[in-house]
C-alpha cells in the first residue's frame, strides 16, 4: 500500500478548490483513483486547505443521518461562529450557505451546490455565514469537520423559507421540508444577529 500511495501523491493532484458566487464560499472536489476493488481519495490536507481557504483548524466532527425531504438550517453560532466543511458519505443533498456579514457586498446572498455520494464533493463554508440543507435522496448521511466546538444556547436558526432570501430548494414532489420545531420557529432573516 505505501507504494501505491506515493504513486498516488507523486502527481501532486489532490483536491480541486472552486470559489463560488460568493467567492468565501469553496467547492472542494478530490481526485478519485479507481478500480475492480474500490477507489481512493485524499479528503483532506491541512497545508493545501489553508491556501486555498485560509487559516483554519479543525476541532469537532459531526455525522448526522436523515430521511428525504428533511431540512436542517438555517443555521450558525452568532458569539463562538463555527467554520464548516461538510461533506455527503451517503445519499444527496442540497446545501445551501447564506452571507451573515452586514458589510459584505454578499450581504443576505446565497449560494447552493449538490453534494453527494457519487460526486464525492465538499463545501467550506467560513464563519459569519448560515448553513443549511435539504435531502434529496431516500436518506442522506452528512459529514463535517467545525472549527469551534457547539455552543448550546448560542445557535441561531434562520427561517428557510424566508421570502427576502428567495433560496430555490429543489423540494421533492412540491412538499413541504421536514423540520424540526427549533427550524419551524426559525427567525426571520431581517431579525437575524449578523456579524
Amino acid at each position: 500500500m505505501l507504494l501505491l500511495r506515493t504513486i498516488l501523491f507523486s502527481n501532486g493532484l489532490f483536491m480541486q478548490y472552486d470559489k463560488l458566487a460568493i467567492p468565501d464560499i469553496v467547492l472542494l472536489t478530490p481526485q478519485v483513483y479507481g478500480d475492480e476493488r474500490g477507489f481512493f481519495m485524499e479528503t483532506f490536507r491541512q497545508s493545501e486547505f489553508e491556501q486555498h481557504c485560509g487559516l483554519y483548524s479543525f476541532v469537532q466532527d459531526n455525522h448526522s443521518k436523515s430521511l428525504q425531504g428533511t431540512l436542517r438550517g438555517l443555521h450558525y453560532q452568532h458569539a463562538q461562529p463555527q467554520g464548516k466543511l461538510v461533506r455527503v458519505t451517503k445519499g444527496e443533498v442540497f446545501d445551501v450557505v447564506v452571507d451573515m456579514r452586514k458589510d459584505s457586498p454578499f450581504f443576505g446572498q446565497w449560494v447552493g451546490a449538490t453534494l453527494s455520494e457519487e460526486n464525492k464533493q465538499m463545501l467550506w463554508v467560513p464563519p459569519g455565514f448560515a448553513h443549511g440543507f435539504y435531502v434529496v435522496s431516500q436518506e442522506a448521511e452528512f459529514q463535517y469537520k467545525c472549527t469551534d466546538y457547539y455552543a448550546p444556547g448560542d445557535e441561531v436558526s434562520v427561517l428557510w423559507n424566508d421570502a427576502s432570501l428567495g433560496i430555490e430548494w429543489p423540494l421533492v414532489n412540491g412538499k413541504g421540508p421536514i423540520l424540526s420545531p427549533k427550524d419551524e420557529q426559525g427567525v426571520p432573516f431581517s431579525h437575524a444577529p449578523v456579524f
